[in-house]
């Protein structure tokens, strides 16, 4: 049995539809998955990056191919009122909920159908305070045990190398986005390319130029 760690930020869509996928891309193999919750501005933070919603022609792209994956792959998505938002109130809701970093498959579809189901405001307060009613969740999301945990998983995943969200890792390999679910289920089944040593070689081509 294969053991997979699902990294994702409520405020991405396409966490969501590799969420929604995933039982779908591994039907047939014999896995767990850990949902591990992170902030996805501290990744673009220690990356130096902006996400694809900070540039404005590729926000509207974004939004556009998000829409169309989600109609092609047959998953209920509408863009919430207002985005990008603030996550911070859904992740730690989520952490609440769950124990040691991660949460349970059930609470996380419920934050993540509360963000991409029904075009609703994400961060609005009272819906978040009626989502949590509906959790009940053991501890205090706006506790410092809870604010740890997030910080904790964030700079964890940035020391495994990851970059953005979603990620899935298993072995050691970490494979990045909705459309790496493929990837994921081709090493699962043992597709000769891993064994090949092509996933080696990729991390040792040199960098022929960088900007400054």
């Amino acid at each position: 049995m294969k053991h997979i760690t699902f990294t994702f930020d409520f405020i991405s869509p396409y966490a969501y539809l590799a969420f929604e996928k995933l039982p779908v891309a591994l039907q047939g193999t014999s896995y767990t998955v850990d949902y591990r919750p992170v902030l996805f501005a501290g990744f673009l933070k220690h990356h130096g990056q902006l996400g694809p919603a900070e540039i404005p022609p590729k926000r509207d792209w974004t939004y556009r191919q998000v829409l169309w994956l989600a109609h092609a792959n047959g998953i209920p998505l509408q863009m919430p009122a207002a985005h990008p938002f603030n996550p911070l109130g859904l992740l730690r809701l989520a952490l609440a909920c769950g124990k040691d970093g991660s949460v349970n498959r059930h609470v996380a579809e419920a934050l993540f159908r509360h963000v991409w189901r029904g075009g609703a405001d994400a961060a609005d307060a009272a819906r978040l305070a009626a989502l949590q009613a509906q959790l009940q969740p053991a501890r205090d999301p706006a506790g410092d045990a809870v604010k740890a945990e997030l910080k904790s998983n964030t700079e964890a995943a940035i020391a495994r190398g990851l970059f953005g969200v979603p990620t899935c890792e298993v072995d050691g390999k970490a494979f990045w986005g909705f459309d790496g679910l493929a990837m994921l289920r081709a090493y699962l089944d043992g597709d000769a390319f891993f064994t090949s040593g092509a996933w080696e070689q990729a991390a040792a081509v040199a960098a022929g130029q960088t900007r400054r």
